[in-house]
C-alpha cells in the first residue's frame, strides 16, 4: 500500500539550511509548492494563511518558529534573549486561537528554554525537544488509528470531514492489513476544501475506494444507508465534552443522530484541562473573502457579504466515543445501526 504524503508530518514541515519549509497545503495535489520561511513572522503568516493545517502539525510548525528565533539570540543575555523567545511565542500563539495545541506546545517550548538557560543554548534545547516531539506525534497517530480500527467492520463504509489528520489514515492501513474491505466518504470541507484536497487524495492515493461529496450531501448519503459510521478529529475538546472542530462537524453529528450512525472523534489526546467547557472555546472568524472567492474568483455578487466562522461547537451527547492513543472512550451507549442496503 502506498504511503500518503501526509502521514508524517517530517514529509511536509522541515528545515532546509537556515530556513523552514513547508509544503503548501493549499496547493495539494495538483501541485507540490515549497514555501521558506526564515523567521517567526514568516511561519506566523504561513499559519494564517493555511499554509500549513492540522492542529498537531501547526503546533509543530510553530514550534519552529521559536526555533528559528532562537537561532538569532545572541546567547550573551540571558534576560533580552528570553524576552525576545516570549514575544515571538506571543505572535505565534495569536495566529489560530481555537485549537490549543499550539498554545501548550509553544508554552512548554519557552518553559523549557527558561529552565535550561546556561545548560545548552535556546536552539538547541529548541530543536531536541521538536524531534522528541516529532516522535511522539507520529507515535500517538499510530496508537490512535490502531484503536480506531477496532471499531470498523468489513464491509463498512464511513465519513469524514476535513483532513482527521495521520490517524485516520493510520486507522484505514490497519484495517487493510487485517483484510477488512473499508470504503471512504469525503466532504469536500468549503471554503479550503482540505476533505477534497488532503482527505480524498491521501485515501485514494492509499488504494482505498474513496467518494468526494459536496458538504450538502451527507444528509442524503445517510438516508439512503451509504454510511455506517462517521470520523472527525478534534482541534480542542473541553472538559465538559465539547468538541471544537472545523465548521459543519456539528451538523454532521446531529445527522449522524438522526439516523442512529456512530459519531466518532478522533482526538489523539484527552480534553484540554485548561478548558472548562465549550463556551469557554474561542471560534476563530476568519476572512470572509475566503468565502465570496473560489482560487482567487468572486463566486457571487459585489453587494454580497459573507460569514466565516472556521470552528464549530459539538456537544458531548452527539458524541458516541472518542479515540486516543489510550483507547477509545465510550460517552453514550453505542447506536445500533441501520441495515446496509
Amino acid at each position: 500500500m502506498k504511503q500518503p504524503l501526509l502521514i508524517d508530518l517530517e514529509n511536509n514541515v522541515y528545515l532546509d539550511g537556515d530556513d523552514l519549509v513547508i509544503i503548501d497545503r493549499r496547493k495539494l495535489p495538483r501541485e507540490i509548492v515549497k514555501v521558506r520561511c526564515s523567521d517567526y513572522g514568516d511561519v506566523a503568516r504561513a499559519i494564517e494563511d493555511m499554509v500549513v493545517q492540522g492542529a498537531g502539525d501547526i503546533a509543530v510548525t510553530a514550534g519552529f518558529g521559536l526555533y528559528l528565533t532562537a537561532r538569532r539570540l545572541s546567547g550573551k543575555d540571558a534576560r533580552k534573549d528570553l524576552a525576545e523567545l516570549e514575544k515571538a511565542a506571543e505572535r505565534l500563539r495569536a495566529t489560530r486561537p481555537t485549537g490549543f495545541h499550539l498554545a501548550v506546545l509553544v508554552d512548554k517550548i519557552v518553559g523549557k528554554v527558561r529552565d535550561g538557560i546556561g545548560e545548552r543554548s535556546a536552539s538547541e534545547l529548541i530543536l531536541s525537544y521538536l524531534r522528541k516531539i516529532l516522535e511522539r506525534q507520529r507515535s500517538i497517530s499510530e496508537d490512535t488509528g490502531r484503536h480506531a480500527e477496532s471499531l470498523l467492520e468489513n464491509g463498512d463504509t464511513i465519513l469524514t470531514h476535513c483532513f482527521a489528520g495521520p490517524a485516520l489514515l493510520y486507522m484505514l492501513r490497519y484495517s487493510r492489513e487485517k483484510g477488512k474491505e473499508i470504503k471512504v466518504f469525503c466532504t469536500e470541507t468549503r471554503p479550503y476544501l482540505q476533505g477534497a484536497r488532503l482527505t480524498a487524495w491521501s485515501v485514494s492515493e492509499m488504494g482505498i475506494d474513496t467518494t468526494l461529496i459536496t458538504d450538502n450531501m451527507a444528509a442524503y448519503c445517510m438516508s439512503r444507508g451509504m454510511i455506517q459510521k462517521v470520523f472527525t478529529a478534534a482541534d480542542r475538546i473541553a472538559m465538559d465534552g465539547t468538541v471544537a472542530n472545523k465548521v459543519g462537524t456539528f451538523q454532521l453529528a446531529i445527522l449522524a443522530r438522526y439516523h442512529n450512525i456512530p459519531f466518532y472523534i478522533l482526538a489523539y489526546g484527552p480534553p484540554d484541562r485548561r478548558t472548562a467547557a465549550g463556551k469557554d472555546i474561542p471560534i476563530e472568524m476568519r476572512n470572509p473573502n475566503e468565502v465570496l472567492e473560489f482560487r482567487g474568483i468572486p463566486i457571487s455578487g459585489p453587494g454580497v457579504k459573507a460569514l466565516y466562522p472556521a470552528f464549530d461547537l459539538t456537544p458531548r451527547e452527539l458524541v458516541t466515543g472518542i479515540i486516543t492513543a489510550s483507547g477509545v472512550e465510550h460517552w453514550k451507549n453505542p447506536v445500533h445501526q441501520r441495515s446496509k442496503p
